[in-house]
């Protein structure tokens, strides 16, 4: 039996650093118009199950308004998220 992998943290912190980090994190994911954002995300998910629809490995994209890959979502299609105008 192959070994368990170990969980690499993303950053290297201190610890007193990784917890402000963790409350600034915290903060930022508890504001107002996230938690809307995450609502309306169930929302979404929910009701295309109930539709049959299969969104497994998927995210709701926002500007084509359907299920795409994580992978192209996040990345904003292969132009990054750097240059990406703000609303």
């Amino acid at each position: 039996m192959a070994k368990p992998k170990k969980k690499k943290k993303k950053q290297k912190l201190t610890p007193a650093a990784a917890k402000r980090k963790a409350n600034r994190d915290r903060r930022r994911a508890n504001r107002k118009d996230r938690r809307d954002k995450r609502a309306e995300n169930q929302r979404l998910r929910r009701a295309a199950k109930k539709k049959g629809k299969k969104i497994a490995g998927k995210d709701y994209d926002h500007k084509k308004r359907k299920f795409v890959k994580i992978k192209k979502n996040r990345g904003n299609y292969g132009k990054g998220t750097k240059n990406e105008k703000k609303r």
